[in-house]
């Protein structure tokens, strides 16, 4: 028996050092935080459209403006990552979603909240590129797809609260109010910066790359990526991270409106749907997390891309009874959150250390601004079809587009990172 199978016969996280703990607990909770503010808009987007008379389209630009600007964060974040190191980084992202996170709850007008949610998607481009980069470098290649698709777990446990204070807040508040105070609440992530700064330090193989570059008088460039031999990983790597979260983003941020609108149920009703959703989510990430570390990356992103189609536009397009489409949650959201999990080994065993942040936070994030359009097309389509035709629509595009370029991708499964 080999090493690698003697290890995975074990708990892994048991085989895990306590460097590598460390690293895995704080890039799990920033993940965790990050999601939790960055879904609670999908969640006030009713209240927005009822007190501020906002349409759809006004709707769905405000949930792309912090994807877009996000994507800028995440390059730039990724840049900053290996000119100054990934614990650093992670730091400054989380205060920064909190914080425009909080200031989106004192918001008094469109333009206010436009600005505050633009600014939030830095510090959520940013949290994942320096947090994806981290754990991947310090975690050993056996448990690398494991440990990262658990932090995309964090997404879901995230969601999962970020529903919890939407159940309660919308239930003893007015709308007009609870809106507000669900953002003011996003603030609390800016004290996990306490745990990072006192429990984390710099992965070892980023050190020595950083040593021998000073030594060399070298240093990353933003557009080495753009460069042979990294330039098809970076191309091919953002059609499937558009597909990925294109169809994401077009069902959770609409998803609850479509629940409210189109199905008719009430805020208890419609949170319920929701926490099925998000368990599935939750198992997605964790089964996608050990099948790309199983099977090869490649292969869990075909999987994970099918599935998601085919169940999204069933669970959207299809008229079922209100007790099916509880039930049908469960595998729109393990295969929808699933697709994500391969994507942290695979673009940090691509990409060489010393441009690993810039790869990274550009490649995931140069979908996520492409992606990012998808709430708004959803918005806009929705004025002149069923809102839940329109997610169908959008979504099955986007999956179809990632299994295509599962296809073209390298597999890295296994491979050892150097300085």
């Amino acid at each position: 028996m080999t090493p690698v199978h003697a290890a995975e016969r074990r708990n892994w996280l048991a085989d895990l050092s306590s460097t590598e703990r460390r690293v895995f607990t704080a890039c799990i909770g920033g993940w965790a935080l990050d999601a939790m503010n960055v879904q609670l808009y999908s969640f006030v987007i009713p209240a927005l459209i009822t007190v501020w008379g906002l349409t759809r389209g006004q709707a769905g630009v405000l949930g792309t403006a912090a994807l877009l600007v996000s994507a800028i964060g995440g390059w730039v974040a990724g840049w900053f990552a290996d000119r100054y190191g990934r614990v650093l980084t992670l730091q400054i992202a989380i205060l920064t979603f909190a914080v425009f996170t909080f200031l989106s709850g004192l918001a008094q007008n469109y333009a206010q909240l436009f600005v505050a949610r633009a600014l939030l998607g830095f510090g959520f481009g940013g949290e994942w590129a320096a947090g994806a980069v981290l754990l991947g470098e310090v975690i050993r290649a056996e448990h690398r797809g494991k440990a990262l698709g658990m932090m995309q777990a964090g997404w879901a446990v995230g969601w999962a609260v970020a529903a919890l204070l939407y159940g309660f807040f919308f239930s003893v508040l007015p709308a007009a109010t609870a809106w507000r105070v669900v953002f003011i609440v996003g603030l609390a992530p800016a004290l996990f910066v306490f745990y990072v700064r006192r429990y984390v330090n710099e992965p070892q193989v980023y050190v020595e790359s950083k040593a021998r570059m000073a030594a060399s008088g070298d240093r990353a460039r933003m557009l080495e990526i753009f460069r042979p031999p990294l330039l098809k990983v970076t191309l091919i790597g953002g059609i499937l991270t558009t597909g990925a979260q294109g169809g994401y983003f077009a069902v959770t941020t609409w998803l609850p409106t479509f629940l409210r609108t189109e199905r008719k149920l009430s805020v208890l009703d419609s949170t319920g749907y929701l926490v099925v959703l998000i368990a599935g989510s939750f198992v997605g990430y964790l089964c996608g997390g050990f099948l790309a570390d199983r099977i090869g990356r490649r292969m869990q992103f075909l999987v994970f891309a099918l599935g998601a189609g085919a169940v999204v536009v069933t669970y959207t397009m299809i008229p079922f009874g209100n007790s099916a489409m509880l039930w049908l949650g469960f595998p729109l959201g393990f295969f929808a959150s699933g697709v994500f999990s391969g994507m942290g080994p695979f673009f940090t065993e691509n990409f060489p250390t010393r441009v690993r942040g810039i790869g990274q936070g550009f490649t995931y994030n140069v979908g996520r601004a492409i992606g990012a359009l998808f709430p708004t097309l959803v918005g806009v389509l929705s004025a002149r079809i069923a809102l839940g035709g329109a997610i169908g629509l959008f979504a099955g595009v986007a999956y179809a587009t990632m299994a295509v370029a599962a296809f073209l991708l390298p597999e890295t499964k296994g491979k050892v990172l150097a300085a």
